[in-house]
C-alpha cells in the first residue's frame, strides 16, 4: 500500500480534556494534556499518520492551557517515533506555563545528547569492564584450564601425541628466534654499559661494569627481552596460524573427526615453548652479557679476564632460578594468548589480521606485567 496525503482538516481526538486536531501537516493540541489522555493521543497520532507521506509535521501548542509530565513525555515520544520517518519535526506553541513544564520535562534530542554527553564514560566503562569479565577474562581461564588438562593427560599418553609435532614447534619457535634474540641482546647489553661507562668514570668505579651489567641482565634485561621478541615473533605466528585453521574450517573438521582442537594444536607450541623459551633466555643473558664485556673493554679497559673474574662473584643461583621461573611463565602467556585471539577470529582474512595484531599487543603488555610482577615478588 502506497502512502497517501490527506491534509484536509479533521479532528482525530476528542476527550473531556483534550482535542486534536490536523491539519496542513499541523497538529493543534487544545485543552489540557494530562496523564489520562496522554495514551490515547499517541495512539491517534500514530495511527493517523502511519500513512501519510510527510516531508515536515508541526505540532501546535497555542491553544493548550495546561501540560503534565505525562503529556510533555507523550510529545517527544511522537517525535521521536515519526522522526525516521519525517525529517522535519517541530514543537511551537504555548503558554509560558505550558513552556516551563516541557522545558522541565523535556526529553528531546538536546537533553537526550547532554544525559547521554553526562553518562557516556560511565556507560563505556560499565560495558568495556562487562565484556573484559565475561568474554575476555572467563574465556581465556577455559583456554587456560582446559590447555593445563590436556597437557598434563597427554604426559601420560604418549601414544596419542601427534608424532614429530614437538620438534617442528620446537624449530619454529625456539631455533628460528634464536638469531634475533642474540644479536638484539648484544646491542642492549652493548648500550647498557656504554651509557653507563661515562658516569662510573667519574667517580673511579670502573669495575662496577661488572655488577652493572651482570646483574641487570641476569635478573631483569636477559628474560624481557627474549619474552618481549618471542611475544611478537612467535605469538603473532602461533595466532595467526590458529586464526587461519579456523576461517578455513579447519577446526571444525577435528571437531568432526572426534580431536579436540586444543589438544590437538594449542599443546604441542605449550610443550615447546616450554622448553625452548629457557634456552633462548640463556641465549639472551649471554649475549646480552658479551656486549656488555665488549663495551666495558672499548669504554672502561676493564679486560675479558677482569670481567669473567668479577663476574663470577657477582652471579647468583637465584639469578637462574629466576629466569628459568619467568621463561616458564613467558611461555605459558605467549602460547595461550596467541591461541586465544586465534579462536576468536572472525570475518575472513581480514579477521586474521586483526587477532594478529592485538595478540602480539596483549602478549607483549601480559609479558611485561608478568615480569614487573615477578620483580616485585623475587627481589
Amino acid at each position: 500500500m502506497k502512502p497517501v496525503n490527506r491534509n484536509r482538516e479533521r479532528n482525530i481526538l476528542e476527550t473531556q480534556n483534550t482535542s486534536c486536531r490536523f491539519e496542513n501537516n499541523i497538529l493543534f493540541i487544545t485543552g489540557q494534556l494530562k496523564v489520562n489522555d496522554a495514551g490515547d493521543l499517541v495512539k491517534a497520532v500514530l495511527k493517523e499518520l502511519r500513512l501519510l507521506n510527510l516531508t515536515e509535521f508541526t505540532i501546535n501548542l497555542e491553544g493548550l492551557d495546561d501540560i503534565d509530565s505525562a503529556g510533555v513525555t507523550s510529545l517527544f515520544y511522537i517525535k521521536r517515533k515519526l522522526s525516521a520517518k519525517i525529517p522535519d519535526i517541530s514543537i511551537e506553541g504555548g503558554n509560558e506555563a505550558v513552556k516551563k513544564k516541557i522545558e522541565l520535562f523535556s526529553s528531546d534530542t538536546s537533553i537526550e545528547d547532554k544525559a547521554d554527553s553526562d553518562f557516556e564514560i560511565t556507560e563505556a566503562v560499565g560495558r568495556g569492564t562487562y565484556t573484559f569479565f565475561t568474554s575476555y577474562l572467563y574465556g581465556f581461564l577455559l583456554l587456560a584450564a582446559d590447555t593445563l588438562y590436556w597437557a598434563v593427560a597427554d604426559l601420560f599418553r604418549t601414544k596419542t601425541t601427534r608424532e614429530g609435532e614437538f620438534v617442528n614447534q620446537s624449530v619454529n619457535i625456539g631455533v628460528n628466534a634464536a638469531l634475533i634474540i642474540i644479536v638484539m641482546s648484544f646491542a642492549i647489553g652493548f648500550v647498557m654499559a656504554v651509557q653507563s661507562a661515562q658516569y662510573l668514570r667519574e667517580f673511579g668505579a670502573d669495575i662496577y661494569i661488572v655488577d652493572l651489567i651482570v646483574i641487570g641482565i641476569m635478573s631483569q634485561m636477559g628474560p624481557l627481552i627474549a619474552g618481549v621478541l618471542i611475544a611478537g615473533r612467535s605469538g603473532s605466528s602461533i595466532a595467526a596460524e590458529v586464526a587461519t585453521m579456523r576461517v578455513t574450517a579447519e577446526l571444525d573438521a577435528l571437531k568432526t573427526m572426534g580431536l579436540n582442537p586444543v589438544r590437538y594444536v594449542v599443546v604441542p607450541k605449550l610443550y615447546a615453548s616450554l622448553f625452548t623459551i629457557p634456552l633462548l633466555i640463556i641465549l639472551s643473558n649471554v649475549s646480552g652479557i658479551a656486549g656488555g664485556a665488549t663495551a666495558a673493554y672499548s669504554s672502561l679497559n676493564v679486560t675479558p679476564e677482569i670481567f669473567i673474574n668479577r663476574m663470577e662473584s657477582v652471579m647468583q643461583n637465584k639469578d637462574l632460578l629466576t629466569a628459568f621461573v619467568k621463561s616458564q611463565v613467558y611461555a605459558a602467556i605467549i602460547v595461550l594468548t596467541g591461541s586465544f585471539y586465534g579462536f576468536r577470529v572472525e570475518k575472513g582474512a581480514e579477521g586474521v589480521g586483526k587477532v594478529t595484531t592485538q595478540a602480539v599487543v596483549v602478549s607483549i603488555s601480559l609479558v611485561i606485567l608478568a615480569d614487573s610482577l615477578m620483580a616485585v615478588i623475587f627481589y
